[in-house]
């Protein structure tokens, strides 16, 4: 495109923007409709694709040629680097769009078997037991802690209890529970 186009091309968008030149318009159209398609295709966007994006874009330049600014660029590149930046938000939005509908995150759960069901009951009836045989006071930090979801800070706050002393309750209760649990379920 040689200085006397740019000129040109400058001159119809400013038609287009001052006074709604439809015939400006569809000189700019017809002209840059072809090369905006083609370079989108070169971009892996299929023919349709290609088409409406281009429409939108011609929108754009009928709703706002007035933002075109003739000494910061020319008409074709403002309209290429709409066209660019239309065609990576489409991209965008298709890429959140797709989803793996093989993960196993949006697979509904298995059915739970009637020997499975029967093993995790016996299984809970043995931690509850080993739970109950803990000292008061380290039950009542494993409640806190894991049913109560509180932190070991506010633990120490509620009960009035120094924090080493929270921590290490609580890391008896393991201890004592992972030896009782080892030699009922191992």
């Amino acid at each position: 495109m040689d200085a006397e186009e740019r000129r040109r091309f400058a001159a119809l968008a400013k038609a287009v923007a001052d006074d709604r030149d439809q015939q400006a318009f569809s000189i700019l159209f017809d002209y840059f409709a072809p090369r905006l398609k083609t370079w989108l295709m070169r971009r892996k966007m299929t023919s349709g694709e290609a088409e409406e994006l281009v429409q939108e874009i011609m929108i754009v330049l009928w709703h706002k040629a007035y933002l075109y600014d003739a000494t910061r660029s020319s008409l074709s590149t403002w309209l290429f680097r709409i066209a660019r930046n239309r065609r990576i938000d489409l991209q965008r939005r298709a890429d959140a769009r797709t989803f793996d509908e093989t993960d196993p995150t949006l697979q509904p759960p298995a059915d739970i078997g009637a020997e499975e069901i029967i093993v995790n009951d016996d299984r809970d009836a043995k931690i509850r037991a080993a739970v109950g045989q803990l000292p008061q006071e380290q039950r009542e930090m494993l409640r806190a802690a894991f049913f109560l979801g509180q932190s070991h800070a506010e633990i120490a706050e509620a009960t009035g209890l120094p924090l080493g002393t929270v921590k290490s309750r609580i890391r008896l209760a393991f201890g004592k529970l992972r030896k009782v649990l080892d030699q009922e379920l191992g």
